[in-house]
C-alpha cells in the first residue's frame, strides 16, 4: 500500500530531513520524491509505502504537523489521491 504526502510552504532549512525522518520514525519507506523550490516558496510531492506503518495516516500527519511546522501537509492513501485526481 501506498499513500501521497504533499507539503507546501516558504522554505526552509531542512524540510526534507524532517519529513523524511518523521516518515522513518514510523516504518514508512520514502519511495519517490519531486521538489521544487520557486523563489521562497517549497512545494513538495513524495509518495510512500505504507505497508509497515507503526501507526495510522492521521497519526502520521498529526506528527509531521508538529515536526514541520509553518507548512501546509497533507497525507493521503493513494486510492484516495487517485479517486480524486481521476479524468
Amino acid at each position: 500500500m501506498k499513500a501521497v504526502i504533499t507539503v507546501i510552504g516558504k522554505d526552509m532549512v531542512g524540510i526534507l530531513a524532517k519529513v523524511s525522518g518523521t516518515c522513518a520514525e514510523k516504518n514508512a519507506n520514502v519511495l519517490e520524491v519531486n521538489q521544487s523550490v520557486l523563489q521562497e516558496y517549497f512545494a513538495m510531492v513524495m509518495l510512500i509505502d505504507i505497508s509497515a506503518l507503526t501507526c495510522s495516516l492521521e497519526q502520521l500527519k498529526t506528527d509531521l504537523d508538529k515536526n514541520v511546522q509553518g507548512m501546509t501537509i497533507h497525507v493521503m492513501h493513494e486510492d484516495i489521491f487517485n479517486s480524486m485526481h481521476r479524468i
